[in-house]
């Protein structure tokens, strides 16, 4: 008997933001692996019945290395499970998502993607920033600060631009380097800039400063990941717009 994988995307943190055909899979899974950025919330959610794996991954800390996953994935399929593949955010933005179903493909396993509310917008929300604004940004750029190859280099030039929103995820560990990068292409020192931490949860903190001095405003205050940088003339809203406590 054949089975099939289901990439789900669990969503940033509230488990009132799953997806109802999310939830729905969860509660049939034979075997769920999920990441480090879903939450005891959601986990709860899973049956006593299935089988349920760790595979998450912190820097430089893989609990499985990621072909490893790819292969685990057929693996339990081809044993005929019905498999969740349990991610934060969205499988498909910085979720390495494209990397598994591209061995299932190689594997003729079945299989399904079921979006789920990525960081930039779940975040930004229960932040109140909001990514577009007709006066302040009509564009918005995802960006990961954390490579394949460790490195933080990214398309600076292009970043510095009027009307646009940037979020990095993944930011934290160089947000000194993010920082003075894009002020040496060209963005100015007061471009406002906002970290919301643990966004969605009930453990987020947001924090708002300038590029000149956000990353001493994230060791004063001792942010720890997972962290969402959000830059652009939208974090001015904040203070205003601001409903999640």
């Amino acid at each position: 008997m054949s089975g099939k994988v289901y990439l789900v995307g669990a969503g940033p943190g509230d488990p009132e933001l799953l997806t109802l055909k999310a939830h729905r899979l969860l509660l049939s899974a034979d075997v769920v692996l999920y990441d480090r950025l879903v939450g005891d919330e959601i986990i709860s959610l899973i049956p006593d019945s299935a089988e349920k794996m760790y595979v998450g991954k912190a820097k430089s800390l893989h609990s499985l290395p990621q072909n490893e996953i790819n292969s685990l994935l057929a693996k339990k399929a081809k044993e005929g499970k019905c498999v969740v593949r349990l991610k934060g955010g969205d499988p498909f933005i910085f979720g390495r998502g494209g990397e598994e179903i591209e061995e299932l493909v190689e594997e003729g396993v079945t299989f399904e993607v079921i979006p789920g509310v990525t960081a930039a917008a779940g975040c930004a929300a229960y932040a109140g920033i909001p990514l577009t604004h007709r006066d302040y940004a009509q564009s918005v750029r995802f960006l990961t600060g954390h490579l394949k190859d460790g490195s933080t280099e990214l398309p600076w030039d292009e970043l510095v631009h009027p009307a646009q929103t940037l979020v990095i995820y993944m930011g934290l560990t160089g947000l000194a380097e993010i920082s003075d990068s894009l002020q040496r292409f060209g963005m100015r020192h007061s471009m406002p800039v906002a970290i919301v931490e643990k966004g969605t949860t009930k453990q987020q903190r947001v924090f708002t400063s300038d590029i000149k001095h956000i990353s001493q405003v994230a060791i004063d205050n001792d942010v720890k990941s997972p962290a969402l940088l959000i830059i652009g003339e939208v974090v001015l809203l904040q203070k205003t717009l601001s409903w999640y406590n």
